[in-house]
Order: C-alpha cells, then structure tokens, then sequence
C-alpha cells in the first residue's frame, strides 16, 4: 500500500474519533476535540491526492477509497450537527446544533441524496467503460462541505461549554450565519450535482457495443498517461507505449484521443503537453 492510500485509510480510521468525542458529552471540551480531529481528516483529503498525483501513485484502490472516505466523513458529520442534541453548561432548550431543525434536515437531505445519486452515476458509467471528468464545483463543494461541518461542530462546542456567556442576541447571531453557511452548502452542491449530470449526460446513453468499449478502454487510461507525462511536458507514442507496456497501435490512439480532447498539441514527434498541473486536478481531481 502506497502512501497516498495509506492517508486515506488514516482518513477513514479517524472517522469513529470524530463520532466518539462529539457524542460523548462527559469528556471535556470533547466537542472541541472532534472539531479538530474533522478539520485534520478533511485537510488529508487535499494531500492524498496531490501526492498520489505528484508521484504517479494513482492506484485503483485509491480511487475506490478516496470518495468513500471523503462522503463518509461529511455524512458522519452532517448527522451530528443536525441529529445530536447539545447539553451542558446551562442549556434549556435541548437542540441539534442547526436551528431551526427541520431546515437542517432537509438541507442535509439534499446534500446526502445528491452524493448517493452521484454515486449511482459513476457506477453506471463504470459499467460502460466511461470515463467521467471531475465537475469544477466538485472541490469547492467539498471544501465548503467541510468548513460549514467544522464551524458547526465550534459553535456545538461553544454552546455546551459556555451557553450562559453567550444566549440571547449573540446565540441567535451565530446561528444565522452558520445557518447562511449550510444553506450555501447546500445550494452549491445542488449545482455541483446538475452540473456534473448534465456535463455527463453522455453516460445515460452511451451504447455498451464493441465499437465503444474499444475506445473507451482507451479513455480510461489517458489520466494516468497525462500524470505519468504532465511534468515532463512532452509525449510521443514510443515513450507512453514502452511505459505503459502497450502496442503501437493503441499509443497513436490514445495520442489522436488527447489531440481531440486539447490535452496536447498536434505536431510532428515529440508533443507538447498543453493542460498544466492545476488544470489536470481541476479536470481529473474529485
């Protein structure tokens, strides 16, 4: 196991201390710990990838484990804030951290169907062969996703350590704008979703026949030829046949593929790699 997957893996391993230390109202300032142990398993998420992308360490079980962990986490945080009630310090009224409750449940709602539908996208375009770009919104989406969790999970500490300093005018302050943070959340992941669908429309009716399958199993290989590649800045067909172990004939097809997709530029020998660095991960990144 490489170390890319290795980080995911400690990603999905810290999921039950984040659970463990929000849910368990005796230990002090345990709250506070879980909001931490959050924002450290959401920034991994950033590393994994930039290294495994970096070093050429793109595996299919990093690819099977990444957006596990990262839908998992923002679930597992989502139900707290919106399910588990906040004790402690004063407090009256027994609430989840989002207020009022049932826009909170709705939003989470929203934010869980649209990764289960997602989900349920890539596998049918797993089936036929295809390969999906990353929406753009895809990171901004997860990147808020966790913000909005982690600002949750402080104001659930705040409140059940220092209620009595904080309620009345300032309580309700700070629900309005974390609850102005979820709605945003929501929104954004709303077209984050109807974006990638509709980029990716193609998958609902693309033929599963020969003809398909055999350009798509070129498709599937061209994001590891452009990380193999992309920081050496050229490319030619005996280079990417030799390294990937391939016949002549299908390193001029994935070459002719990338000259249509504009990855590369179209000229005789060596060709020269036009998608940057920070292009390539806003295209194949989550």
């Amino acid at each position: 196991m490489n170390l890319p997957n290795k980080i995911t893996v400690c990603r999905i391993c810290l999921i039950p201390f984040v659970l463990f230390f929000f849910l368990a109202d005796f230990i002090p300032y345990g709250k506070l710990i879980s909001a931490i142990i959050f924002g450290i398993a959401a920034l991994t998420d950033n590393i994994d990838g930039r290294i495994a992308r970096k070093r050429n360490l793109v595996t299919d079980l990093g690819k099977f484990l990444d957006p596990i962990a990262d839908k998992v986490l923002v679930m597992s945080g989502l139900l707290l804030i919106v399910a588990w009630p906040i004790s402690g310090a004063g407090v009256v009224n027994i609430e989840p951290s989002v207020w009022p409750v049932w826009l909170g449940i709705i939003c989470a709602i929203i934010i869980l169907s649209r990764e289960l539908i997602i989900s349920a996208f890539r596998q049918i375009a797993a089936t036929k062969n295809l390969v999906m770009a990353a929406d753009k919104f895809g990171k901004i989406k997860t990147l808020i996703q966790d913000i909005t969790i982690f600002l949750y999970m402080i104001y659930a500490f705040i409140v059940s350590e220092f209620y009595t300093a904080i309620k009345g005018n300032t309580n309700t302050i700070l629900s309005i704008i974390l609850l102005a943070f979820l709605i945003l959340t929501t929104i954004i992941t709303v077209i984050s979703g109807l974006n990638y669908i509709l980029k990716n429309k193609h998958v609902l009716f693309e033929k599963s026949d020969k003809k398909n399958e055999k350009v798509s199993k070129y498709d599937l290989i061209i994001p590891d030829v452009l990380s193999e590649f992309i920081e050496e800045g050229v490319i030619n067909e005996n280079k990417l046949a030799e390294r990937f172990n391939i016949d002549q004939s299908r390193a001029k097809k994935i070459i002719d593929d990338m000259i249509d997709l504009g990855y590369i530029s179209d000229e005789q020998g060596d060709k020269e790699i036009l998608i940057s660095i920070r292009e390539y991960e806003d295209t194949f990144g989550k």
